[in-house]
């Protein structure tokens, strides 16, 4: 791919921008009020210079992961999907992600690549999923994210707002679902949860 589309270009925002394309930002929380924090997420996202529309998903519960693997003694995720509309240039946009997060009391605990899962505890988690259908492999920018293919707590709700939605370099969105809840390792959300109805769209 072209490394200067991927990082953005120097200069001023008015020389950064880009063409319009959608991007796909999966949203998790689970401390403190949950639903009451990624309402604020996507009205933070909307109110982003270059972003023309955001769509979301409803959001579901999943349980949360450790390195063991399931902890459903850890406090809940609820999870949801926005497809961002945007002329911003994915490194800006990121950037805006991350700022965000902050925003909203989220501390990274040390720098790590997304290929690395993160386990910790989280009031915000901003997960830039795909930008159109770039590919970079550049460590500061991986796209798309290298694990969405694995979380049916991203597919899922991805689905149900573009149900002909494709990853690139993985495929079609439902196939992809199909074959992780196939190979019986839908382990990020128990069985029979469901969205919640009382919390209403992130």
């Amino acid at each position: 791919m072209n490394r200067r589309l991927a990082q953005g270009f120097d200069g001023d925002l008015e020389r950064q921008q880009h063409r319009a394309v959608e991007a796909v930002v999966a949203l998790g929380a689970n401390l403190g009020d949950r639903a009451e924090t990624m309402t604020a997420a996507i009205h933070d996202l909307a109110r982003l210079p270059l972003v023309d529309e955001v769509r979301v998903s409803e959001p579901i519960e999943s349980v949360a992961l450790t390195p063991e693997g399931r902890d459903a003694s850890a406090p809940a995720y609820l999870n949801a999907v926005a497809v961002v509309t945007t002329r911003l240039a994915p490194s800006l946009l990121l950037a805006y992600l991350h700022a965000i997060e902050q925003r909203h009391g989220r501390t990274r605990s040390e720098r790590r690549s997304a290929r690395e899962p993160g386990w910790e505890d989280r009031t915000l988690d901003l997960d830039l999923i795909s930008y159109g259908d770039v590919i970079s492999d550049d460590p500061d920018l991986l796209l798309p994210h290298p694990r969405a293919a694995e979380r049916d707590f991203v597919l899922e709700p991805w689905l149900a707002i573009d149900p002909d939605a494709v990853l690139p370099g993985a495929g079609r969105v439902d196939a992809a679902l199909a074959r992780l809840r196939g190979s019986g390792t839908r382990a990020e959300r128990p069985p029979g949860s469901h969205p919640r109805p009382g919390e209403g769209e992130a």
